[in-house]
């Protein structure tokens, strides 16, 4: 029984064979037929081509879809029907590659006479191979080293890198602002971790938690610190997290395997995929798994 499949189409064909004449046409439809206006379908029609348009028919019919071939003489052949008479059988080769009537069957037979013998369509060659036998080798394995985020505390190189200026120079580099300790401290004070200019001194602090997490904490006036352009007094950090102080902005970052928001990298099930939960950090209780 043929699958379901409906389709929706509404493309530009051009096809250009070094040599030869260069076809265009297009291919419309919804539903399950298609139909496919060719400039020049004669082109295809070498014997070269046979068992490629056959395969192709034979596919189509397994799906439940059809393609009506039509020259600017009227429709030739469709492809993908369920079954033909005998007599078409023994002229396309094919019980799922329907003549159309009249002038198509005519303007078919003359094109097939005069259609090159060469191959036109691109051969299984052009097909990537099969995997190889055994699969064992392919099937899924753990990845090495850190295939959870409980890395050790303070690991992924948590950073704060500050965005490029609106009118870059070649060879601006990008500050680049590490978080090696429990806290960090920004603002203008002299012995700020992050020193930046018009801060107020103690303007804001980022803290690591007893879960590995990194938050930033409002030290300035309301308002004066913003993550991703909305006034806070304290956020959890993401990597790309932005974060405004004053005239500065800068984003966090953390390599993915680290950032606890993101269970086994990020990377189970894809990135809308469902995240299957890990199981506890060590030493740290169940309630506290990413």
């Amino acid at each position: 029984m043929p699958s379901q499949v409906t389709l929706d189409a509404d493309l530009r064909i051009d096809v250009e064979i070094p040599g030869r004449s260069r076809v265009s046409g297009t291919l419309t439809g919804a539903g399950t037929h298609l139909e496919l206006r060719l400039s020049d379908p004669f082109l295809f029609a070498g014997r070269g081509d046979t068992a490629t348009v056959n395969h192709l028919a034979e596919t189509l019919a397994r799906s439940g879809l059809s393609v009506t071939v039509v020259a600017p003489s009227g429709p030739l052949v469709t492809l993908g029907v369920a079954r033909t008479h005998w007599w078409q059988r023994r002229v396309t080769g094919s019980r799922h590659i329907r003549i159309e009537r009249g002038a198509g069957l005519w303007s078919l037979a003359r094109g097939r006479a005069r259609a090159s013998a060469a191959r036109a369509l691109p051969s299984s060659d052009l097909v990537p191979p099969g995997t190889l036998l055994p699969l064992l080798p392919t099937l899924r394995r753990r990845a090495p080293g850190a295939g959870t985020t409980h890395d050790p505390g303070g690991g992924g190189n948590p950073r704060l890198i500050m965005a490029p200026r609106e009118d870059p120079w070649p060879g601006d580099v990008q500050g680049v602002f590490a978080l090696r300790g429990e806290v960090t401290t920004i603002g203008s004070d002299p012995a700020a971790d992050v020193r930046l200019p018009g801060l107020q001194p103690q303007h804001a602090v980022v803290r690591r938690d007893e879960r590995d997490e990194y938050v930033v904490h409002r030290l300035c006036r309301p308002g004066d610190l913003l993550v991703n352009g909305a006034p806070v007094d304290d956020a959890l950090l993401r990597t790309a997290t932005r974060l405004q102080l004053g005239d500065w902005t800068m984003s966090f970052y953390r390599e993915e395997y680290a950032d606890h928001g993101r269970p086994y990298g990020g990377r189970a099930g894809g990135e809308i995929g469902h995240q299957r939960p890990q199981p506890a950090r060590p030493g740290q209780p169940a309630e506290w798994t990413a």
